[in-house]
Parts: structure tokens; C-alpha cells; sequence
């Protein structure tokens, strides 16, 4: 390597990328054809970063695979900054594997990281969890051992965790500090303020109070029936009954719930399952029989008794029952969550992390958008949403994980 790209490494490794430019800002051979990818990147210009890594890439061609390699994980970095955490992001294993191959453990390390960190956004906990251990944490570049703890923070909060969570964020925040790197540091600090910020509400007869992390995992270790409205589940200490697949047993044990210890009118589970405003005898019967389908999917945790006017949910005995619903309500509000990071995400990531149709989550959009609550930027493959200013909304520590995870 000769002076000016050792002195360009040198610069981008500290977070200082007009430095590394004024070296090799005019030069096209391929490692400059890299760094500038890597210094557009840290200032901001993704699709700038993304093409002149390619170009990088396609000149050490064949003959130089490490070098293309690590050109492959610098592009799957910015695909994921750029949420575009499908198809852009398949080069990323084979990259690590011809690292590892040829000795670069510390770029191969930092691929693992990368894959941890998108299996992580689209909510796939178990597997994240796997990658991290995966890792050698001592072959890690420094600026990646802060978003190594950062990722072991998202899966803690993701999971309730808040003591694993805690000690992770301040591991996160000693590594930034340590690179010196304001925009790092800036990053982790965001996360820490998220951790303490207001994540869900408890909700219910003549209550509706704001609730942190720590909170919401006292709730859970209590002897309470919780009706979780976050994730779609009905649990009791260990055991649980999840009914994300089934929202209209889950709005019917929402009521239930939202009224304890009183009982609720068959009009108003009627209109809360159904809505139906005015209800007849078919709507009645398919109550009586939705009732009977909650009884038998809650039974170990609970019962639902039948009353003059309505359904009462009774839990047993000595337990009380508590709602806990998202800080902020109504249509997609599971969009708005992730939009919450303040990302520009994409709308196939967006239906990869949700687990829906890009058509739904297209939908979904258009629909905020008439609302004022999100902003789209560029167009066709390259558009890109954001959430408009929610004043107290959180992160989305509380979203579903995709597939067999919490």
C-alpha cells in the first residue's frame, strides 16, 4: 500500500473522512476507489458509497479476493444502514467465509456482526442470538465492538431483559468513547436513551399509565395475567397463549380484560371484535362461538364466565389482571415502530422485519402518509420512508419477533 491510502485508512479508522478524501479524492485505482466508498459512506452519500464500492470491487476482481471481499462487506454495511436487508445483503456470508479463508479474521468478525445486527432489525431473535456468540469479540475493530454491544442490547430489550440490557448499553457507550468517534458515540448515547424512554402503557378500568423496560419486566415476573397488546399474547408468570394469529380472540380478551374485574356487554365485544355497530342474532351466535374458542385457548390461564349482560374474564384466584398496550394506538402502528429508529427504510425491508407482503406494507404507508405520520423520499427502487415527528414515541423494543424467538 503506498502513503496517501495507508494515510486514508488511517483517517477513515478515526471517523474522519474529508481527511482521508484530500488524499485520494482524485485518484480511481481500486483500493481509493474503496476508501472513497467507505469516506461518502461516513458522510452520508449512500448511493455514492455503494457505487464506487462496486466499481472498487469489480477492478480487484478475481485476482484479489480478499480485497474484493472486504468491498462486499462494506457494501452489505451500507445496505443495512440503508435498510435494504433482503437481496442487497445475500453477498455477505460468502464474503465472510473467503475472509476467513484467507486469514482477515478481523473484517470476518465484523461481517458476523453485520449479519447479527439485520437478523436483529427483521426480529429474528434466536438467530441473532447465535450469531453474536459466534463471534470473536477480541478480533473485533473497535468502532464494531460498540455495535456488537449494541446488538446484544436490542436482543436483551427485545426479550425483557433489562439487567443483560443495562450492562450491554454501557459496554456499547466505553467502546464508543474509546474510539473517539463523535457519530458512534452520538449512537450509542441514543440508545441508552431509548432504554430509559416510555416502551408501553399499562391500560385498563380507569387506568392508563406509562411504563420503562424495567417496569414492563416486573410485570411479567408478577403473578399478574397480563394481556399483552404489544406482541398478541395472554400470559400468566411462564406460560402463555399466544393470539397474534387470532385477532378476534385477542380483541375479545382485550375487552375482557380492559374491563376487569367488572364484567363487558355483549354490544361492546360485539363492537370491539366485529365492530359491528348494529349487531343481529348472526352476529350474536358467532360471539357465542368466538367465546368458545377463547375459553379453550385460554383455559389453562384463565376462565371467561358468562353474566346477565355481557362476559366476565376470571383469573385465579389471588391474580390480577393487567393490559399492557403500545404507547401509541391505531392502524399500523406496528410500521410506525420501526420507522421510530429514525432510519429511512425501505419497503421490502419493512415488510421483511413485519413479515407481511411488501403490497400490505405499501398500503399501510400510503395510508400514514394521508395522515402526516410518514414522509417519503427518491422513487421506484431507491424510496425510502421516514417517520414524521411522533412526540413520544418510543423504539419498537416491544414488536413481535418473527418466528420462534422471545
Amino acid at each position: 500500500m503506498d502513503s496517501l491510502i495507508t494515510a486514508a485508512a488511517r483517517a477513515l479508522s478515526s471517523g474522519d473522512p474529508l481527511s482521508a478524501l484530500k488524499h485520494i479524492a482524485l485518484r480511481e485505482d481500486p483500493p481509493a476507489l474503496a476508501l472513497r466508498g467507505i469516506a461518502m459512506a461516513q458522510l452520508g452519500d449512500l448511493p455514492k458509497a455503494r457505487d464506487l464500492l462496486r466499481r472498487a470491487g469489480r477492478a480487484f476482481g478475481a485476482r484479489e479476493p480478499m480485497a474484493r471481499a472486504r468491498c462486499g462487506v462494506a457494501e452489505a454495511e451500507i445496505a443495512l444502514v440503508s435498510r435494504d436487508l433482503g437481496k442487497p445483503m445475500e453477498g455477505l456470508v460468502a464474503a465472510r467465509e473467503t475472509l476467513e479463508k484467507l486469514g482477515d479474521r478481523a473484517n470476518a468478525a465484523h461481517a458476523d456482526y453485520l449479519e447479527a445486527r439485520r437478523l436483529l432489525l427483521i426480529g429474528r431473535l434466536d438467530e441473532a442470538e447465535r450469531g453474536l456468540r459466534r463471534i470473536d469479540v477480541d478480533m473485533l475493530p473497535k468502532p464494531s465492538l460498540t455495535g456488537y454491544h449494541l446488538v446484544e442490547a436490542g436482543v436483551a430489550m427485545r426479550r425483557i431483559r433489562s439487567v443483560p440490557a443495562r450492562e450491554a448499553l454501557r459496554k456499547a457507550l466505553e467502546a464508543a468513547r474509546m474510539t473517539g468517534i463523535p457519530a458512534l458515540i452520538a449512537e450509542a448515547e441514543r440508545a441508552a436513551d431509548r432504554f430509559a424512554a416510555t416502551v408501553a402503557r399499562l391500560v385498563g378500568h380507569e387506568i392508563d399509565r406509562a411504563l420503562v423496560l424495567e417496569e414492563i419486566e416486573e410485570l411479567f415476573n408478577s403473578d399478574a395475567l397480563v394481556i399483552d397488546a404489544c406482541r398478541n399474547v395472554v400470559r400468566a408468570g411462564e406460560a402463555a397463549a399466544p393470539l397474534a394469529s387470532r385477532p378476534v380472540l385477542f380483541a375479545l380478551v382485550r375487552a375482557l380484560a380492559e374491563a376487569w374485574p367488572e364484567d363487558t356487554s355483549r354490544e361492546t365485544l360485539l363492537a370491539r371484535a366485529f365492530r359491528a355497530r348494529q349487531a343481529d342474532d348472526s352476529h350474536r351466535a358467532r360471539l357465542r362461538v368466538e367465546i368458545g374458542r377463547l375459553r379453550e385457548a385460554i383455559g389453562p390461564l384463565a376462565e371467561v364466565s358468562a353474566t346477565e349482560r355481557g362476559f366476565r374474564l376470571e383469573p385465579p384466584q389471588g391474580r390480577v389482571v393487567s393490559v399492557l398496550a403500545p404507547p401509541v394506538e391505531g392502524d399500523h402502528g406496528n410500521v410506525l415502530a420501526l420507522l421510530a429508529d429514525g432510519e429511512a427504510w425501505s419497503t421490502s425491508a419493512l415488510a421483511l422485519a413485519l413479515g407481511v407482503s411488501a403490497r400490505t406494507v405499501q398500503r399501510a404507508l400510503e395510508e400514514l402518509s394521508r395522515d402526516g405520520k410518514v414522509e417519503s423520499f427518491g422513487r421506484g427502487r431507491a424510496c425510502r420512508w421516514i417517520a414524521a415527528s411522533v412526540p413520544g414515541f418510543p423504539s419498537n423494543l416491544l414488536l413481535p419477533a418473527s418466528g420462534p424467538a422471545s
